[in-house]
């Protein structure tokens, strides 16, 4: 593979082109890292009593719904947040991705995943005892986009 970087002034955007035979797995792998270099992470503001806090979403390891609205779940905290769901899946960097109805997932920070094909799967997280359930429809999906990242 030949790589060409050409300098110019004049440009008001950057722009990558990927100039290629065809589209195989190395392209994809290719496209899929320039954009999650793209990805500028949300600016959120994370609740703990009366404090708030601000701090990057690559501390989270995943979003669920609870009775106060949505928490946030770093290795040792919980925080709430003030948005819905919805809004954090749409807006949140790739390596977020949704896994049941009521969680987000954060794909970079899986240590392991408990398959169970009649129920819901248990994914674990590394330095710390809280897990998450990863509902059947979310699963596959799940599987694919970690395998993908793998290969980044």
């Amino acid at each position: 593979m030949k790589v060409r970087i050409e300098i110019d002034d004049s440009v008001t955007q950057d722009e990558v082109v990927i100039r290629c035979r065809s589209f195989d797995s190395n392209t994809a792998r290719i496209q899929q890292a320039l954009a999650e270099l793209d990805d500028h992470p949300p600016q959120l503001t994370f609740l703990k009593d009366n404090t708030e806090y601000f701090m990057p979403t690559d501390r989270i390891l995943y979003f669920e719904t609870s009775e106060q609205g949505i928490d946030a779940h770093t290795t040792d905290e919980v925080y709430t947040i003030k948005k819905k769901l919805y809004e954090l899946e749409e807006m949140l960097p790739r390596c977020f991705m949704r896994v049941s109805k009521s969680a987000i997932l954060n794909l970079d920070k899986v240590f392991s995943v408990e398959k169970n094909i009649t129920a819901s799967s248990l994914v674990r997280f590394m330095g710390t005892d809280k897990f998450v359930y990863v509902s059947r429809i979310y699963y596959k999906a799940m599987k694919q986009r970690l395998e993908e990242r793998r290969h980044l």
